[in-house]
């Protein structure tokens, strides 16, 4: 990774369930090996120290047909919707919002541009990232575009990144399979963990092409939320990874997976 650009890459989930408060009891005792992965990612985050945090979210306002960015100057959002009493706010990095809008412009690349609240699939992460510092903030969301696109965006973010001077980092949000077990939230299907497996193998061994060749209904029959942004994370990356899983469990169907790349 170049210091200049990327300090700090990841995949997080956002299960609203791994904080304290909305969380409680045997529910935080299961998802313990998320949460101190979530911690260790925060110590590497806080050592980074970026300047702008880019959160790639499934739950930020979506455009089927087109990359959404949240270009609000101040973002701000809560948990109140599960439970939880504790606001959130950031400055936007406006000005590498506007690179990317011009980047994307011409290379014919389509973005929709919304200023909603910051939803969970951004908070959560950032809840245990930026604890102890407040970075400018990008979010974003993916289409539902096939996966080429999404990796041929992230190589368009990439170069943008490269070029703003400031220290980055890069979070991918997403979880893995909603159908593990059975009573999962989105029902259970066996090629569920099958591929939760595959994907990880494929990280692991950075496979790119692997990842973007997998098949759409084995995609579908799993139930994922996070593939599209774990792929234009791959796309920001360009193949220059290492991925490091630091904690992978599922106990309530759906499948969290914390790593750096």
């Amino acid at each position: 990774m170049n210091k200049h650009m990327l300090v700090f890459s990841a995949i997080t989930p956002h299960p609203p369930i791994i904080i304290p408060g909305i969380g409680q009891g045997d529910d935080l005792d299961a998802v313990e090996k998320t949460i101190r992965a979530m911690e260790e990612l925060a110590k590497e985050f806080e050592k980074a120290d970026p300047d702008t945090a880019v959160v790639i979210s499934p739950h930020a306002p979506l455009d089927i047909y087109a990359f959404s960015i949240n270009v609000n100057k101040k973002t701000t959002g809560s948990l109140l919707n599960f439970g939880l009493d504790k606001k959130f706010e950031f400055q936007s990095d406006t000005a590498t919002i506007g690179s990317i809008e011009n980047i994307a412009s011409k290379n014919n690349i389509p973005i929709s541009l919304h200023e909603q609240l910051l939803d969970h699939g951004t908070l959560v992460p950032l809840y245990y990232l930026a604890k102890k510092k407040s970075p400018e903030l990008i979010s974003l969301s993916f289409s539902f575009l096939n996966l080429r696109s999404h990796y041929d965006y992230g190589k368009l973010l990439g170069e943008v990144f490269r070029r703003s001077g400031k220290k980055i980092a890069v979070i991918a949000s997403g979880d893995m399979s909603h159908r593990l077990i059975q009573g999962a939230p989105a029902g259970y299907s066996p090629r569920g963990k099958e591929f939760d497996k595959k994907l990880i193998q494929l990280l692991e061994k950075g496979d790119t092409e692997g990842i973007l060749s997998l098949d759409e209904d084995f995609i579908e029959e799993a139930g994922e939320c996070g593939l599209r942004s774990f792929v234009i994370l791959l796309g920001i990356l360009e193949g220059h990874f290492k991925f490091k899983k630091l904690s992978y469990e599922g106990p309530f169907g759906v499948g969290y997976l914390v790593a750096k790349a």
